[in-house]
């Protein structure tokens, strides 16, 4: 028997060789500037203002652990955001291990914090220890004031790296730490931060803490800066009443605020039925958001869903109890906000959006159970309004059904090759590279068949106005020759059938006229896309294009312009004489070649892309200008009416 080879073992770092020294190891936050998606998500501008969740979640902490009762968060004009707190201040004693101040602990070491154990924060957001170091790590510089025992302590970093060792710079009245930081351009993507992305969040973190006033300016127009105090005593009851104002209320707040039966779980819900379409939940664990959920929505849905059994049960109709109803029928209209308070949260990832603990489900199912029944006897006929409401989303559940089995048919057609007859397709089968504009009219599909370029570019015409998918039941929108033409050429199906990875096109442009009934159109086609085809603006394949309105021709040049305002600088360049002004109708009136020019080509056109930085605010929108309610609509237009400028009859 032939003697075994020995193996080869590479020590070395050379090209084809793995050893140790191909071993990087990356020292104090150099992980952090190396990865910072792995610790903030991303560095586009949801990362970017994760910086300042992370300060302020540090502050509110404080506040839950009874030290600190005012919040002020400032966006200043030179890109810096500062937060200052009341609380009791980072420690500025030198640390027993490390031998350098708790500042520099806190700023500068990874999973470095006082929340690991319970002695000094029982319930709170910040478990990791990197959300302060994470900042100082991603910001070009970052200043800390700590003001304790009458003296103000500052330290300044660079890149994560002390400038100095802390030091006193003078005297200072009561307690607390202001941050004050300059996010880094070459980190990410940009550094301009959104006054209403924080307006939203910090309205929300005010509402789960009844007792904080947290103060938000802007510092960056000098001449007229801008603040609003944020203060709800009656708490989360305030944001849902604020999140349904527009829409006509079913029910009044539902507002439950106790402890679970068992372990220490605090609870705070709030909730409420409306009549428009669509529904909203949001959730919190220790005052952070929870985008992905959770065993506390778990648990709040299933609460409500026991309690709205045993409701049917009791008040129910004999119609009503005989088809009975789903737990996703009493999402329809149902605006709620779950928050919880748990002494060891179990959060997926450092940007924690979804809660693990496995007892939080069955605390909070229990209580809202409990506290949802004890409303239930003191509101029956509210409670009977919501039950109709559920038995009409149970009825259009299974009017679903054979929407779907429609559905269904089409994706056979589909499969098959069988296109809508009106569509002219292009010719490369390639998503990534094919766009599809959807045009208003066969004059203006005409013209587009002719102009575009047929191997990425595909036209599909619309006849009038779509279905308002906002007003119609599922039955109806599936039955929409227009809708099916659209579902058809998309490609993706909807509902339980979607499937993104399916899009025909990756770049979905709606190019209606520029005028009022193509800004209509415009409207219901978001409201589509919106409503049942959400996935594709979230991928980003939703485009409206901006054909202009105007030809300006002065001898052999043709000049465009989008408005009016435009069209009026034009002329205030070339001049009138011998100019010729023509006012596009739609796109028809435009020959191939302009269309092709102004429109479809990738050069030259203008096009926004469709996006949704905040779900709920859209929803409102379009609960407002396209449900059923009319006279939140019409309080909207009286209002608005006056910031009209141009009125196309």
């Amino acid at each position: 028997m032939p003697a075994a080879k020995k193996a080869k073992v590479s020590t070395g770092s050379g090209a084809g060789q793995y050893g140790a020294g191909a071993i990087q190891v990356l020292k104090g936050l150099e992980a952090v500037r190396k990865r910072p998606g792995m610790y903030i998500g991303s560095t586009d501008a949801r990362g970017l203002h994760h910086l300042i969740w992370e300060v302020v979640d540090n502050a509110v902490d404080e506040h839950l652990a009874g030290h600190a009762s005012e919040v002020l968060v400032e966006l200043l004009a030179d890109g810096t955001c500062r937060v200052r707190d009341d609380g009791r201040g980072i420690p500025t004693d030198k640390h027993p291990v490390e031998q350098v101040s708790g500042v520099q602990v806190a700023l500068t070491i990874l999973h470095a914090g006082g929340k690991f154990d319970k002695q000094a924060y029982a319930k709170t957001g910040g478990l990791h220890g990197v959300g302060v170091s994470v900042v100082n790590a991603l910001s070009t510089w970052l200043e800390v004031n700590v003001a304790q025992r009458g003296k103000m302590h500052t330290m300044r970093f660079q890149r994560g790296t002390p400038d100095a060792a802390l030091k006193v710079t003078g005297a200072a009245k009561g307690t607390g730490t202001t941050v004050q930081f300059l996010p880094d351009p070459t980190i990410f993507e940009t550094v301009t931060f959104d006054r209403d992305t924080l307006i939203q969040r910090l309205r929300q973190t005010a509402a789960l803490n009844p007792g904080l006033h947290i103060t938000v300016r802007d510092d960056r127009t000098p001449k007229a800066p801008w603040q609003e105090v944020f203060h709800f005593p009656k708490g989360l009851a305030e944001i849902v009443e604020w999140r349904t104002g527009t829409t006509a209320p079913l029910t009044p707040v539902v507002h439950l605020i106790g402890k679970a039966a068992e372990g220490d779980i605090d609870i705070d819900v709030a909730f409420r039925w409306v009549r428009g379409e669509g529904g909203e939940l949001q959730s919190f664990a220790n005052t952070v958001r929870t985008g992905d959920g959770g065993t506390h929505e778990q648990g709040f849905k299933a609460g409500i869903a026991a309690a709205m059994r045993w409701a049917l049960d009791e008040l129910g109709s004999r119609e009503q109890k005989k088809l009975g109803f789903q737990a996703s029928d009493l999402e329809d209209g149902l605006v709620s906000v779950v928050a919880v308070k748990v002494v060891d949260p179990q959060f997926e990832g450092q940007t924690k959006g979804r809660l693990n603990n496995s007892d939080v489900k069955p605390g909070v199912q229990q209580f809202v159970l409990e506290g949802f029944k004890a409303w239930i006897l003191k509101n029956k006929t509210a409670v009977k309004s919501v039950l109709e409401r559920v038995h009409t989303a149970a009825r259009a559940r299974e009017a679903a059904k054979r929407a779907r089995e429609m559905v269904k048919g089409q994706k056979s057609m589909l499969e098959a090759g069988v296109l809508p007859g009106k569509l002219a397709d292009c010719t490369s089968n390639d998503p990534a590279e094919s766009e599809i504009f959807i045009v208003e009219g066969d004059s203006a599909g005409g013209s587009g068949k002719q102009g575009r370029n047929r191997f990425f570019q595909a036209i599909l015409p619309l006849r009038g106005k779509i279905l308002n998918v906002e007003k119609a039941s599922l039955d109806k929108i599936i039955a929409s020759e227009e809708i099916k033409a659209i579902l058809t050429a998309v490609g993706t199906g909807w509902g339980n059938d979607f499937t993104l990875a399916k899009a025909r096109y990756h770049k979905i442009l709606i190019a209606t006229d520029a005028d009022v009934d193509g800004a209509h159109i415009r409207t219901l086609l978001l409201t589509l896309f919106f409503r049942h085809l959400r996935p594709l603006i979230e991928a980003g394949y939703i485009y409206v294009a901006q054909p202009p309105l105007y030809r300006v021709r002065k001898g052999k040049v043709d000049r465009y312009a989008m408005d009016d305002g435009a069209r009026d600088q034009i002329l205030a360049e070339i001049g009138t004489e011998g100019t010729q002004v023509q006012r596009f109708k739609g796109l028809g009136e435009m020959n191939p070649e302009e269309l092709w020019s102004t429109t479809l080509d990738p050069a030259r056109r203008l096009i926004k892309q469709v996006t949704i930085p905040d779900a709920t605010d859209a929803d409102r929108r379009f609960q407002l200008l396209m449900g059923n309610d009319v006279e939140p609509r019409k309080a909207w237009i009286t209002e608005n009416a006056k910031h009209v400028q141009h009125i196309d009859i």
